[in-house]
């Protein structure tokens, strides 16, 4: 199908085809943008010849070292150059990158290192003791190559072998292994394992390609943006934004420490353009205080994916110089791969609650994708009335290949040649979708489903919440019955009932807080609220 009749002499060869990867944006780049900044941290700062050189370096280091293409290179770095020179520099020797967050206990990063069977790990000084303890018991564990940060005043140990060190083992002029075939693995990245042990995402290099092309347009960038990795570059790779920024002369400036002071000294002092981050760095940004703050006198563009943010959080962010994009995607999808594509003669009219309730939607496909709709359990359409609801299903090029080692969990995540995002939501008659709830966070209270995302909308809007999250408690009368969590701002005052009565005056009776907590909140590294926790709190209350 689609074949002409005669295609005699019309095949693939080295003019007309070659694999898709993201490598080739930085070696682009290291010609075209030679004198740009590339990369920025503190006093740092590297062209993009000197990023690429950086880059070359320790792909050749690395393949003195006896890593093999198709071998596991790990690291537990935060947002660091080190870190960045990793995206392009594991790869670049043929060797699969395995960012590790940096956040896991002990017993997990040595199943990582088991299951991924790393054979170097680039490890931040602050993270050593955490990986020389998980590399105790592994029959090969993996070389340690050590990263001091002295622009963080973190200094060698002197146990191992600093990255300095091991980069000027590398030559400048290493011949950097291309893939043959694009759909060679590029990264191995760990899901969260709540509910067990973590799953191995399998990227290819075809889909961090398509992603970086996809997320460009989404942005409406141009030339040369100045773009700050909040995000950590562990989950996800930062959304591929590193891999992205050489393809537009960008400049990265790393961020270690997600802080309001540090992102709005950034945007002061580097005149940062764009930015992603969960919606929690946005509630940070609302509630710096004024000490925390910089004066900008830019808008700032920003990404924002994660739990739904908050409808009042938007408001209020945008009246701070900010244009927030609600994007939607997993780690089994690179990142995101939905957008809320703002509709200007649709919306901008809008008061300011109604343009933030649109702007919380999930929205409709990445350029780079396939087709991404809700269905119901029997895979079909969910009508798109804004109230049915189903599961998010998704195909695209920007899919990972499937789970490491797990062809079970694959064909499951796989099955109907759409993959399961286990995100339930509901469609509107224009196509966007909005997320109502993970299938497990859904409350089930009498037979009536309850989005724990509306419940944790409406408590966010009270002025004295920081933060909510609303989980199901076991109720011999119900079933179960929603329980919010509350992180107060700083000098607010307990008040159950006054929230309770507070989300009574929007919400139905039985969707309302039975049982009010007052605690902080436990939190992933990217900054998701873990309810697998509080969802155990709630059950021995």
């Amino acid at each position: 199908m689609g074949w002409m009749s005669d295609e005699t002499g019309l095949d693939k060869n080295a003019a007309n085809h070659v694999p898709l990867t993201p490598l080739s944006h930085l070696r682009r780049a290291a010609e075209v943008f030679r004198t740009h900044e590339a990369v920025v941290y503190g006093q740092t700062r590297h062209t993009y010849e000197k990023h690429f050189t950086r880059c070359t370096q320790l792909a050749s280091a690395l393949a003195k070292r006896g890593i093999a293409p198709g071998q596991v290179v790990a690291t537990v770095l935060p947002n660091i150059p080190a870190q960045v020179e990793a995206h392009f520099g594991v790869p670049a020797c043929g060797a699969v990158l395995n960012t590790i967050n940096t956040r896991l206990d002990v017993d997990t990063v040595n199943y990582i290192f088991e299951h991924g069977e790393a054979r170097l790990v680039l490890v931040d000084t602050q993270f050593l003791d955490l990986v020389e303890a998980a590399c105790q018991g592994l029959q090969t564990p993996p070389q340690i190559i050590e990263v001091p940060d002295p622009v963080a005043g973190i200094a060698a140990s002197g146990r191992h072998e600093v990255y300095e060190a091991f980069l000027s083992e590398g030559e400048p002029d290493f011949e950097w292994v291309v893939p043959e075939d694009e759909w060679e693995s590029l990264a191995l990245n760990y899901t969260s394992g709540t509910t067990g042990r973590p799953k191995g995402v399998v990227y290819h290099h075809r889909g961090a390609y398509l992603m970086t092309m996809g997320t460009v347009i989404s942005w409406r960038m141009t030339l040369h943006p100045i773009f700050m990795q909040i995000v950590p570059l562990f989950h996800c790779n930062g959304w591929n934004h590193a891999w992205m920024m050489p393809l537009i002369g960008g400049t990265l400036v790393c961020c270690r420490d997600t802080t309001a002071e540090a992102i709005y000294s950034a945007i002061a002092e580097e005149n940062v353009s764009h930015f992603g981050g969960a919606p929690i760095v946005l509630n940070m940004l609302v509630n710096a205080t004024d000490a925390e703050r910089r004066p900008f006198d830019h808008q700032v563009e920003v990404f924002t994916a994660g739990a739904p943010p908050a409808p009042a959080t938007l408001t209020k962010i945008e009246a701070l110089g900010f244009n927030v994009t609600q994007v939607y995607g997993l780690t089994e999808t690179y990142g995101h791969v939905t957008e809320c594509l703002w509709r200007a003669a649709d919306w901008d009219a809008l008061d300011k609650a109604a343009r933030a309730a649109v702007k919380a939607r999930q929205g409709v496909a990445f350029p780079m994708m396939d087709h991404i709709t809700v269905m119901d359990a029997d895979m079909q359409q969910i009508p798109r009335d804004g109230s049915t609801q189903g599961e998010i299903m998704v195909r695209g090029n920007s899919v990972m290949k499937g789970y490491y080692k797990n062809p079970q969990a694959t064909a499951e995540a796989f099955a109907g040649g759409y993959f399961h995002s286990g995100d339930i939501a509901v469609q509107h008659d224009d196509g966007y979708m909005q997320i109502a709830d993970r299938a497990k966070d859904i409350i089930i209270s009498g037979g009536e489903n309850i989005s724990s995302v509306e419940v944790e909308g409406v408590l966010m809007g009270h002025d004295d919440v920081l933060l909510a999250a609303v989980v199901a408690k076991p109720d011999d009368k119900w079933g179960e019955v929603p329980c919010a969590f509350i992180e107060l701002k700083p000098g607010a005052k307990e008040d159950a009932d006054g929230l309770i009565a507070f989300s009574r005056q929007t919400l139905a009776g039985f969707k309302t807080p039975k049982h009010i907590v007052f605690q902080d909140l436990p939190k992933t590294s990217t900054g998701k609220i873990q309810k697998f926790e509080l969802r155990k709190l709630a059950a021995k209350m």
